[in-house]
């Protein structure tokens, strides 16, 4: 340091200090703008970023870097409020690589200012410092662990929650016929499977079985209840349940549906046999005997359909034959439909009924008058079975129904069987038309003649002209057949053949007396709505 004074009293000081001049000054260095830092520490730097990978910023706390320390926490705050409750998807990625990152930046951050030690930081041996950083490593360690437990019970609340709606469903379905619930029984089983395939090791997986022996219950009801036919669509749906849910979960339930399923198809189709139209298979019986051909029930198809034939048959003399024609109609469609082991012979003794029934039902429907429907049921019958020996029967029955069809006198009783003996007369019939005409009687005896076209004949043009001039033109040779028959009641009917087949036919009778002999004459009147015979 530099001093300069004032005049000395012996004038010795001018000489030294150079004589009076200005005021002496002193230099005063800056003040540091932060503490010294000690000297470097590694032990320290590795214990501050240890601490800081705790989440709770004790690196910074450390180092006495509060308001660090504290973003530290709000940080791992944050994250604790977005994780908690647990969740079964988990923390959002976004936010565990986010924190994972602010983590890793605190660590690096606390160990570069935790390398030079400042004055002010918190003295602890660096030994302390590292012990005490890997220790509190097991803190978002063990978070991690206890998170993912908190996780898994998530997870395993909503797979439970998932097999309970799916349980719910079931019973909703169960109050719906099974065609109407079958959307929301799928829907179920689509969720178990999920439950057994995607989460087999879950509490919710283990107590599927449980749910589907429940399930099984619920479906098979209708069986339970005794309703056959009705059980039949949920058995076989059960039946399907293996190609979802795998044998290995369902267990014996794989299998039950057989049995109840078989049993139902036999009862079933034994209850609907002649009382609905087959459907082209043999109905329920069809599908047993192709579905379960070595069961018991399908040894029971045959003495079925037997005890069938025969109920009906024994009602074929009894006040409806041909409902029961019908009926064994349809028993017979439905058993030349059934696969082996039903024998041939079966559909052999359903025919003879059939045969048997529609002869029934032919005279039944003339003598209830329905003599429309008696001709085309008895002339079907003369057709179908030409070596009957009830065919000529028939076919006598179904002239006289014809021709009470316009005359209906001719149906009050059924024709004779026999021929009655005696004289017999003569009746005369010619043909004054263009056409032939057809000539069916029923009296004593039944049957139809022919009178061939009268090829010089036409048609009159109105009754009145026919009456005054038919079959009596002179030199005209009109066509004649002649019938023999014993005197009686007969009924007569003209139906016109080839142009005239559209006219009208005619139907009269009369009584023919032994001693006589009785000429007819045919012809066709012309009208503005056609011809008339």
């Amino acid at each position: 340091m530099r001093w300069q004074g004032g005049a000395s009293s012996d004038g010795a000081g001018d000489q030294e200090s150079g004589g009076f001049g200005p005021p002496p000054s002193m230099y005063v260095p800056p003040m540091p703008t932060r503490p010294p830092a000690g000297p470097a520490d590694p032990a320290r730097a590795l214990a501050a970023g240890l601490l800081n990978l705790s989440g709770l910023g004790l690196g910074y706390v450390l180092l006495r870097r509060r308001l660090l320390a504290l973003l530290c926490v709000l940080a791992t705050a944050a994250l604790l409020t977005l994780a908690l409750p647990a969740d079964p998807d988990g923390v959002p990625a976004w936010a565990l690589i986010g924190y994972a990152a602010l983590l890793l930046a605190a660590a690096v951050d606390g160990a570069r200012r935790g390398l030079r030690t400042p004055p002010a930081a918190v003295q602890v041996r660096p030994v302390v410092a590292l012990v005490l950083g890997i220790a509190l490593l097991a803190v978002p360690a063990g978070g991690a662990v206890a998170y993912g437990g908190l996780r898994d019970d998530a997870v395993e609340d909503m797979l439970l929650d998932r097999l309970d709606r799916a349980d719910a469903l079931v019973r909703k379905a169960s109050a719906h016929d099974f065609p109407e619930a079958r959307a929301d029984y799928r829907a179920a089983l689509d969720r178990y499977r999920d439950l057994t395939e995607h989460h087999p090791d879950s509490r919710a997986a283990h107590r599927v079985h449980d749910s589907l022996a429940a399930y099984y219950k619920v479906v098979s009801a209708p069986y339970a209840d005794g309703e056959h036919c009705a059980a039949v669509a949920p058995l076989e749906h059960l039946r399907e349940v293996p190609h979802t849910i795998d044998r290995s979960v369902l267990g014996s339930l794989a299998a039950w549906p057989d049995e109840p399923l078989a049993r139902s198809l036999l009862t079933c189709g034994t209850e609907k046999l002649g009382s609905s139209e087959s459907d082209g298979r043999g109905g329920e019986l069809g599908r047993l005997l192709r579905t379960f051909p070595k069961s018991a029930q399908a040894g029971e198809v045959e003495p079925a359909v037997r005890a069938a034939v025969a109920r009906r048959a024994g009602r074929l003399k009894g006040g409806d034959p041909c409902a029961a024609t019908r009926a064994l109609r349809r028993i017979g469609d439905t058993a030349k439909q059934l696969p082996a082991p039903a024998p041939a012979h079966l559909r052999g003794k359903v025919a003879a009924a059939v045969r048997d029934g529609a002869y029934a039902c032919g005279l039944d429907q003339f003598e209830d008058g329905r003599f429309a429907a008696a001709r085309t049921s008895l002339t079907s019958f003369a057709s179908t079975y030409k070596d009957d020996d009830r065919r000529e029967r028939a076919r006598q029955v179904a002239i006289a129904a014809e021709i009470a069809e316009l005359r209906p006198a001719a149906g009050h009783r059924l024709p004779p069987k026999g021929t009655p003996g005696g004289p017999r007369m003569e009746m005369v019939i010619s043909n004054d038309g263009p056409d032939p005409v057809e000539i069916l009687y029923t009296g004593p005896v039944t049957g139809r003649i022919t009178v061939p076209a009268c090829g010089s004949c036409d048609t009159y043009p109105s009754e009145s002209a026919g009456r005054a001039k038919a079959c009596k033109a002179s030199g005209t040779a009109y066509p004649k057949r002649t019938l023999r028959l014993p005197s009686g009641t007969y009924h007569f009917l003209h139906k016109p053949g080839g142009r005239s087949a559209t006219a009208s036919g005619r139907a009269a009778g009369g009584r023919i007396q032994a001693g006589y002999s009785y000429t007819q004459c045919s012809y066709v009147v012309r009208s503005d709505l056609g011809t008339d015979l």
